[in-house]
C-alpha cells in the first residue's frame, strides 16, 4: 500500500513517529504543501517562510539520503492531497497531530472530512506531550513525562519511494507574494543548525542560562536558541529533553545543574501552554475570560500601535527591544513579556491587535505558546494576577550599562547614562525629543496606575464561577510543578504572571 506522509511542523526524519509508522507500511510519498492562503495570514511573515524553506531544504536532503525525496507542492492542502492520492494510488495518509493557529485547525477539519468521504485512513500521531481530546488536566503531567521518557525513534535506514512523482521546487518568499520584512540577523533554518545550537548550549553556552535568561544581552547567548527549531519540528521536544537529561546525568559542576534543571522545566512549560491551545483553539480569537472582552477598545489607537511596532514609543528600552526583535526575529522571554505588557497596559492596546504583530516578528512563532502567553501577559485569562512591567525599571535592571539600549536606539547617544531610560528628564531633552527621537507616547506612571485600577476593578466584579471553571480546565494539583517549579500545593495552582519560557 502506498502511504503519504504529510509534513507540517515536523521537518525532520529522526524521532518522527508518523514517518516511522509509514516506513513499515509500504512505499512512501513524503509531502509538504506550501499553502499561499496560510502565508497571507496576519500572523505569518517572510522571515518565517525563509526559515521554513531552509528547514525544507535540509529535510529534502535527509529524505533523499534514505531513498524518498521530499515532494513539495503549492496550493490548497486538501486539493493537493486529493490529487496525489488519486494519481499515485495512495491508500493511507500519516501525519503528526498539529497544534497550530485557527486557520490550520480549520484546514485539518476539512482534510479529515475529505478523507472520510474518500475512504482514506488518515492517522495522526503525537510528537510532543500534548494530548488531543484531553478530558481534564489532572494526570496530564504524568502523561507528558511518560511520552518524553519513551525512546527516541531512529531515522529510517531506508524508505521505498512511490515511483513517478516529481519532487517540485521550494518557492521563495517573492514567488509566494509574501511581503518583505528584512531580518538581517535571523537564525538559519534546518536540522543541522538546530543540532549545532543544541550541542553548544549543552556543552558551553548554557552554564549561565539561569542567571542570564532575563537579560536581552546575556540571554542572546546563554539561552538555548532552540525555539525556532522546535517550532518547525527540525528538532523534537523529546530528543532535546533527553539530551538535557543525559547532560545532567554526567554531573557537570559549576552552575550547570541549576541551568539544566531550569531548562528542563521550560521544556515542560512549552507542552503545558501548547496544551492550552489544543484544548481551546479559540484562545487565538477571544479572551479566555469573557469579562475581559470589554476591557480594552477592539479598535486600537492606530498611532500608539504603529509607534510600538516601529520602536518609536519614546520609551527607550521598549524601543530597543522592538527594534532588536525586528532585526533578529528573536527576543528573550522576559522582554517578550515586557513589550506585551507595555502594549497592553501602558498603551492600552487590545491583544488581538498586538499579538499578530509579534507573531510576524518571531521567527520562532509557536501558536500554542504565543496566544496563551499574549493573553496571560495582557491579563485576560482570569487565571493570573497581571504583572505590569515598568519599562523604565526594566531598562535599568536588565541593561545597567545602557549598551543594549544605545546600540538599538542610537538617537540617544548624547543622553547621560543616568537618564538614558528617562531622557525626558534630561536638561537637553528639548533639542532631542520630538526631533531626533519621539516624545514618550504616555506618562509611564500615570498609565500604569490607570491600567492597574481598570484590571483590578474587572477582577473584583468578574463572575467567580467562570474563573473557577477556567482554573479547573487549565490547571491542576498534579501540574503545579510546571506552574511554580516546586512541590504541588493542596489547592489547585495557577500560573504566575512572570513565566520563563526562555528557550
Amino acid at each position: 500500500m502506498n502511504v503519504l506522509v504529510w509534513f507540517k511542523r515536523d521537518l525532520r526524519i529522526s524521532d518522527h513517529p508518523a514517518l516511522g509508522l509509514a516506513a513499515g507500511l509500504g512505499p512512501v510519498l513524503p509531502l509538504y504543501v506550501v499553502e499561499p492562503e496560510y502565508w497571507a495570514l496576519p500572523d505569518t511573515s517572510a522571515r518565517q517562510w525563509e526559515f521554513t524553506a531552509e528547514c525544507l531544504a535540509d529535510l529534502r536532503q535527509a529524505l533523499a539520503a534514505v531513498g524518498a525525496p521530499l515532494v513539495v507542492r503549492v496550493g490548497d492542502a486538501v486539493a493537493v492531497v486529493e490529487r496525489l492520492c488519486r494519481q499515485h494510488r495512495i491508500g493511507r495518509i500519516v501525519s503528526h497531530e498539529e497544534t497550530g493557529n485557527l486557520w490550520t485547525y480549520d484546514r485539518d477539519r476539512r482534510m479529515a472530512a475529505w478523507a472520510r468521504q474518500a475512504g482514506i485512513d488518515w492517522t495522526e500521531l503525537p510528537q510532543s506531550g500534548v494530548v488531543r481530546r484531553l478530558g481534564g488536566r489532572d494526570g496530564w503531567a504524568r502523561r507528558r513525562d511518560s511520552f518524553t521518557a519513551q525512546p527516541v525513534i531512529d531515522a529510517p535506514a531506508a524508505l521505498a519511494p512511490v515511483p513517478g512523482v516529481e519532487p517540485g521546487a521550494i518557492p521563495g518568499a517573492r514567488a509566494l507574494r509574501i511581503a518583505e520584512d528584512g531580518c538581517a540577523h535571523r537564525q538559519a533554518g534546518g536540522r543541522q543548525h538546530g543540532l549545532l545550537a543544541l550541542e553548544s548550549f549543552l556543552t558551553s553556552r548554557g552554564e549561565p542560562y539561569r542567571a542570564a535568561m532575563s537579560s536581552p544581552i546575556g540571554g542572546e547567548r546563554a539561552c538555548s536558541r532552540l525555539s525556532p527549531y522546535l517550532a518547525l519540528g527540525a528538532l523534537s521536544g523529546r530528543e532535546v529533553a533527553q539530551a538535557a537529561s543525559a547532560r545532567l546525568a554526567e554531573r557537570p559542576g559549576g552552575r550547570w545543574p541549576g541551568a539544566l534543571s531550569s531548562f528542563q522545566s521550560r521544556l515542560a512549560w512549552r507542552d503545558h501552554f501548547m496544551q492550552k491551545l489544543e484544548d481551546e483553539p479559540q484562545i487565538e480569537a477571544r479572551c479566555l475570560h469573557s469579562a475581559a472582552e470589554t476591557l480594552r477598545p477592539r479598535d486600537p489607537d492606530s498611532t500608539r500601535l504603529a509607534a510600538w511596532q516601529a520602536g518609536e514609543t519614546g520609551l527607550p528600552f521598549v524601543d530597543a527591544c522592538m527594534r532588536y526583535l525586528a532585526a533578529t526575529g528573536w527576543l528573550n522571554f522576559r522582554m517578550r513579556a515586557m513589550v506585551t505588557s507595555v502594549a497592553s497596559y501602558h498603551l492600552w492596546l487590545d491583544w488581538r491587535a498586538t499579538g499578530p504583530v509579534l507573531a510576524r516578528l518571531f521567527t520562532d512563532y509557536e501558536p500554542g505558546i504565543h496566544w496563551p502567553q499574549v493573553q496571560m501577559q495582557s491579563g485576560t485569562t482570569g487565571i493570573n494576577t497581571p504583572r505590569i512591567y515598568n519599562p523604565v525599571k526594566q531598562g535599568v535592571d536588565q541593561d545597567p550599562t545602557g549598551a543594549f539600549t544605545r546600540r538599538w536606539v542610537p538617537e540617544l547617544a548624547s543622553v547621560p547614562d543616568a537618564l538614558l531610560q528617562t531622557p525626558w528628564r534630561w536638561e537637553g531633552a528639548r533639542g532631542l525629543l520630538g526631533r531626533r527621537y519621539p516624545e514618550p507616547v504616555v506618562d509611564v506612571a500615570a498609565a500604569q496606575r490607570a491600567a492597574r485600577d481598570a484590571i483590578f476593578s474587572l477582577r473584583k466584579t468578574a463572575p467567580r464561577a467562570e474563573i473557577v471553571e477556567i482554573i479547573e480546565r487549565h490547571a491542576s494539583r498534579a501540574d503545579a510543578r510546571f506552574v511554580n517549579d516546586r512541590a504541588p500545593r493542596r489547592r489547585p495552582s495557577v500560573p504566575s504572571a512572570q513565566l520563563s519560557l526562555g528557550l
